[in-house]
């Protein structure tokens, strides 16, 4: 009687450690706190806790067909909220231009989203162009400005969400999207 219950214990304790080792390796990732990178060019760097969920409303892709947030789940997305009449979106544009460069080959979309009217799409395609390799996003009607939550402060203000498409992070103003407080912030997102 004693043989089965040393035999009972022990299968129980191998049963339980097993349980741990599953259940540890089924954990879901947490996402990684952002807000110590709230320092140098994104000092106005306002984090999400917990993170927000994307609007629902859409805009133009550069072939002029509707998309979402949700289109780019898989991605780490950077919108760029801005006009072709803003001075500041017209100073970082190229700093995005090189973050998109930098990471040619990693599930990263910088989408430069105009809220130009119609008749000046020619103003910001031509801007988009000096910009490579960004390609020209637009919401000529404000839709994804407004539908934002809270809306955006100004122009420009730049988002960025994660691979699940949940807002991790915000920026009304100007930034250099390619200086290290903004790289590191992008890595840690892509590593999730």
């Amino acid at each position: 009687l004693l043989k089965w219950a040393i035999r009972g214990l022990a299968l129980i304790g191998a049963a339980a450690v097993l349980y741990v080792i599953v259940a540890s390796s089924f954990k879901p990732k947490e996402s990684a706190d952002l807000r110590d990178l709230r320092r140098g060019e994104l000092t106005k760097l306002e984090v999400s806790i917990p993170g927000r969920a994307a609007p629902a409303q859409t805009f133009l892709d550069p072939d002029g067909k509707t998309v979402s947030v949700a289109d780019f789940k898989g991605k780490v997305l950077v919108v760029n909220l801005w006009a072709t009449w803003c001075g500041p979106c017209k100073i970082e544009m190229p700093t995005l231009a090189a973050l998109q460069a930098a990471y040619q080959t990693q599930p990263l979309v910088v989408a430069p989203v105009s809220v130009d009217r119609e008749e000046d799409l020619n103003l910001a395609v031509a801007f988009i162009k000096q910009n490579s390799p960004l390609k020209l996003y637009r919401d000529p009607g404000y839709k994804l400005a407004f539908g934002l939550e809270p809306r955006a402060a100004g122009f420009p203000t730049t988002i960025i969400y994660d691979k699940t498409g949940v807002e991790r992070a915000r920026l009304a103003g100007d930034a250099d999207w390619n200086g290290k407080e903004a790289r590191e912030l992008i890595e840690r997102l892509l590593a999730e």
